[in-house]
């Protein structure tokens, strides 16, 4: 949390919202090299856990490379409907402590 003007603004990162949704949904894949994405031949990661991180695996990254990294890593397909579910659950905890809340609007 950082204050600027006497206000206090808290930045929330949730690069891995769609891993960590899948762990919370199945506790079986928590703490397992886990990647949210498409895989097709021309297959991108959505989302990457942190387990799989360590082996140099990205969001945007191509899922072929991803693969190629941590051939041991499990493959999931998104499932949008549920990440925006939890997503409205997780800005109405924000909203419940201020009207304020900036969400990042994909372009």
């Amino acid at each position: 949390m950082r204050r600027i003007d006497g206000r206090a603004i808290l930045h929330v990162d949730m690069d891995a919202f769609y891993a960590s949704v899948e762990e919370r949904d199945r506790p079986e894949l928590k703490g397992k090299p886990l990647i949210v994405g498409g895989s097709g031949g021309r297959g991108v990661v959505a989302a990457a856990s942190y387990a799989v991180r360590r082996f140099g695996v990205h969001s945007a990254m191509p899922m072929r490379e991803a693969l190629r990294r941590c051939p041991e890593a499990i493959v999931v397909h998104p499932r949008m409907a549920r990440y925006q579910e939890i997503s409205q659950q997780v800005f109405a905890i924000f909203h419940a402590f201020t009207p304020l809340v900036e969400g990042l609007v994909a372009g």
